[in-house]
């Protein structure tokens, strides 16, 4: 029975307790004020960050949301990770039923915080985590509640994140493939850090207990079969799956096989640390014509294929604190001074392939400063834009299919979308 978890405490800023949930009985709340007099000693330290303190014997596990604390209490050597994972699951669930977790939500809901801990957690060990499942049993109106209330199939069936006897006159799955890639620049051109994150975003409206299956231009799996992979399979890397993921038959042959849950969720994730070239490429000179007075010039290029087209782009310029009376002439798109934020916002709705456009803004700078004053320094240009129907690592989705009632249905319609910051 080892690797359990002795308490769950629910603190306020202040280290008060709002909630505690005894599991084990070998803590006492004076673990809540010990675990905050920790934390009040490492503000200052460098390690502060650390969301495991250890302290006489007992091991803290916290997280913070909004203005409280969560944190977990264990006398026994605990798998960290999980009992992280499981706070984090804790404020998705009260999320769920109290719209935000916040002091003020607790207050007004102890009942409901007690119910659900104790749904949540048996004798220190996560149990169910799943909001959808919780609420059909556990709900806030006192009239929803039936006489003779009655745990959901779910609860004890091995599939935890689907209640059975779902019904759809139309069975329909969406999939999407969203990319954001981050990608810092320096001045000279070169490429500094580059990484892309994705994830695999479903909505499934089936009936019953579907098994579907899902195929990707992965290059472990595509060898394996003894098809050709060149130029079109990609290694993934940092792989997380949501858990109706069978792990095991993942591991055995690179099949992903699953019973999804109702409604959306995120099917995968992963992050590719490899060498992303900047799809829209800007380059900005500025000119200071004296010192009272500077001229900007921005070029921004789209490098990727015609056929893509670019929406949503916001390029941020940023500009002296001091600079004032903007004159700003684009050759697409509309420009704003923010003076808030010392930048200047220049928004493009469309931006097709293989184009270019440019922005003339001339500032005026009323500050006095000396002749040899300290350089200034140089803040980054940011670009945010969205390319649907592309994705820059080249992952594609080769097949889902999913089976009911003895059917099986093969879609291979599928959309991508890529996000840039």
């Amino acid at each position: 029975m080892a690797g359990a978890a002795s308490a769950l405490f629910l603190l306020d800023i202040k280290g008060r307790v709002l909630v505690w949930r005894d599991y084990r009985g070998d803590v006492s709340a004076v673990q809540a004020e010990r675990f905050f007099t920790k934390l009040i000693e490492k503000e200052g330290d460098q390690d502060a960050q650390d969301p495991v303190v250890y302290d006489n014997g007992v091991t803290y596990m916290f997280v913070q949301h909004n203005n409280v604390y969560l944190m977990t209490a264990s006398r026994q050597n605990c798998n960290a990770a999980s009992l992280l994972l499981f706070l984090h699951r804790v404020v998705d669930v009260f999320k769920h039923y109290f719209e935000e977790l916040e002091e003020e939500s607790l207050r007004d809901n102890f009942v409901v915080v007690y119910e659900l801990l104790d749904e949540m957690m048996d004798f220190g060990y996560p149990q169910f985590t799943e909001a959808k499942i919780l609420s059909e049993f556990i709900k806030t109106d006192a009239y929803r509640m039936e006489v003779t209330q009655r745990p959901p199939m779910a609860v004890t069936n091995a599939v935890s994140w689907r209640s059975e006897g779902i019904r759809y006159k139309k069975n329909e799955v969406f999939l999407d493939v969203v990319e954001s890639v981050n990608i810092l620049v320096n001045s000279n051109g070169q490429i500094v850090r580059s990484e892309v994150v994705g994830a695999l975003k479903m909505r499934t409206y089936l009936s019953g207990m579907p098994e579907c299956k899902l195929g990707l231009n992965d290059r472990v799996l595509l060898e394996a079969q003894g098809r050709s992979s060149k130029g079109k399979a990609i290694d993934l890397d940092d792989i997380k799956f949501h858990q109706c993921v069978r792990l095991a038959r993942f591991e055995n042959d690179r099949t992903i096989s699953f019973v999804p849950p109702d409604g959306a969720f995120d099917l995968m994730t992963y992050r590719l640390s490899t060498q992303v070239k900047p799809l829209i490429w800007v380059e900005a000179q500025i000119e200071r014509h004296s010192r009272s007075r500077m001229e900007i010039t921005v070029k921004a290029r789209s490098q990727f294929k015609e056929r893509s087209t670019a929406t949503n782009v916001e390029i941020e310029l940023p500009v002296p604190a001091d600079a004032t009376n903007p004159n700003v002439r684009t050759s697409m798109g509309s420009a704003a001074y923010a003076p808030e934020s010392d930048a200047l916002s220049w928004k493009i709705k469309s931006f097709p392939g293989g184009k270019e456009y440019m922005l003339r803004a001339e500032f005026k700078l009323p500050s006095i400063t000396a002749e040899e004053a300290a350089p200034e320094r140089k803040a980054p240009i940011r670009v945010k834009f969205e390319i649907p129907y592309f994705t820059v690592s080249g992952i594609q989705v080769t097949l889902l299919s999913f089976s009911f009632f003895a059917f099986w249905v093969i879609v291979f319609v599928l959309m991508q979308e890529v996000r840039f910051n």
